[in-house]
């Protein structure tokens, strides 16, 4: 099969198209003939050495697919073969061929192609667990997304919604914007033309929001704290603008802020099937009905990963971006 190799840590031409046998899947595993990839923040972080996979796993990038089921290992019992799935991967998306773990593997909804799917995983079960898991999101509540635009973005956004919140989110363009507002958002703030804070303040006067969904961190840290409401919950995903800021804890204390923070790749496979059977319980009918889906924004054909991580890193694009295999 062909897959993906990161050469040496680097810019995005170290990824590399190459050849290696298709795997077999173990005991709890499938063997997926991949149909598309996700492209992802952490890819990104492992292409330049900085989020290395956990022991024992491949060092394929790769954290989601969706294809067909052409293998099963010992003890599988569902997905059968010929299932067509979406999948929460370790590693390994980058490929014609991947192996998941069986439990983490969930039914593509009906309405929506094969292909697409692949740009669900990753994005539905960050959202889930954080926003609605370990920040406890209720009906009325208010939610500040920022980064909407990105997948992450664009699935809270639609999830928030769905589920009866007020959502306000950030964005670099007027254009990312508008698109935000036409996904459901109920105000998008222009970060870099106005300063979320003061928007955030006037549009809630004064009150603030209940749950801010960061993956910036650092100079954002104490802005946030400072927009969360009584009881908020600031919950922190990602840092791509650091992992250290200055605080001034005394608004945590006098607010009864909840902080929580949480990273998805190194959970075990216990943790992310019970994930994947509250998406299938709680949001898999929202798919169904176009209530929520993924946004995709553009499919490149594997041997162009290089390009779709210049794409990742340039940040124009709105949504989730692909990868699609050859294999028959």
């Amino acid at each position: 099969m062909n897959y993906i190799k990161i050469e040496k840590h680097g810019d995005p031409d170290v990824l590399l198209l190459h050849s290696q046998p298709v795997p077999e899947p173990g005991p709890g595993e499938v063997l997926i003939r991949v149909a598309a990839a996700g492209v992802n923040r952490p890819d990104v972080m492992q292409r330049k050495g900085l989020y290395p996979p956990p022991p024992g796993a491949t060092d394929v990038p790769g954290l989601e697919v969706s294809g067909t089921v052409v293998s099963v290992g010992e003890n599988v019992t569902e997905p059968a073969i010929g299932s067509e799935v979406c999948a929460l991967l370790t590693c390994g998306g980058y490929a014609e061929y991947c192996l998941a773990a069986a439990p983490v593997c969930l039914p593509v909804p009906e309405n929506m192609s094969l292909e697409d799917a692949a740009g669900l995983p990753e994005t539905f079960f960050t959202v889930w667990t954080n926003v609605f898991e370990r920040g406890h999101l209720k009906y009325g509540e208010s939610l500040l997304v920022h980064g909407g635009s990105s997948g992450i973005g664009t699935t809270a956004i639609q999830l928030g919604k769905a589920f009866g919140a007020t959502v306000y989110t950030t964005a670099g363009t007027p254009e990312k914007c508008e698109f935000c507002k036409n996904l459901g958002a109920d105000a998008a703030i222009n970060y870099r033309e106005q300063d979320f804070s003061t928007e955030i303040k006037r549009l809630t006067e004064d009150k603030g929001v209940d749950i801010i969904l960061d993956m910036v961190g650092g100079p954002y840290f104490p802005k946030n704290i400072k927009l969360l409401a009584a009881e908020g919950r600031l919950l922190q995903i990602a840092l791509m603008q650091g992992s250290n800021a200055e605080v001034d804890f005394l608004a945590l204390l006098l607010k009864r802020v909840t902080l929580t923070g949480s990273t998805l790749r190194p959970r075990s496979v216990e943790e992310k099937t019970k994930i994947a059977q509250a998406l299938f319980k709680n949001v898999w009918h929202l798919l169904e009905s176009r209530t929520v889906r993924p946004i995709i924004h553009q499919t490149f054909p594997l041997a162009d990963a290089a390009e779709a991580h210049r794409l990742m890193e340039s940040s124009t694009h709105i949504g989730k971006i692909l990868l699609k295999p050859t294999a028959d």
